[in-house]
């Protein structure tokens, strides 16, 4: 990535249009309505984050916080990078920085769902300290998931 500058930073409902259509670029199946995509970026309990390229949008990940137990949770709803952004570290970058938010806001875990056959994905998460905890059957539809955890704290 020569030349180019890579900024991560706070999403904005304003983004919302550019946010659905990477979404739905980046999943055919399982996407985020406009409209849901819309409520977690003005939820309370929210943190989301774009990827920058050259002031292009190529990415942004959403990640909910919520108590559990006697602790707070973090829990990753989507991940998103442009296809032709992909393999570049970007997805990585989001994550650091939403984990780093998370602790910063007493958050003792994090968690996601991914589809089993996501292979890339998977590989990112385990990279980064995430365990499998459950396959999650028909998760997906026809699909299954992988429930994976990582502890923050």
């Amino acid at each position: 990535m020569c030349n180019t500058t890579l900024t991560i930073e706070d999403a904005s409902i304003r983004q919302l249009d550019r946010l659905y259509e990477i979404e739905t670029e980046c999943f055919k199946k399982e996407t985020f309505t406009k409209h849901q995509i819309a409520h977690l970026l003005t939820d309370y309990n929210s943190v989301s984050l774009i990827a920058k390229l050259n002031s292009e949008i190529i990415g942004f990940i959403i990640g909910m916080i919520y108590p559990e137990k006697n602790a707070l949770a973090g829990h990753i709803l989507t991940v998103d990078v442009l296809p032709a952004h992909r393999r570049k570290g970007i997805a990585k970058e989001l994550l650091i920085e939403i984990e780093r938010i998370f602790k910063e806001k007493g958050v003792k875990s994090s968690h996601l769902e991914v589809r089993e056959d996501n292979v890339a994905a998977i590989r990112l998460y385990q990279k980064l300290g995430y365990q499998k905890v459950a396959k999650l059957k028909g998760y997906y539809g026809n699909a299954h998931g992988i429930y994976l955890k990582k502890d923050l704290a």
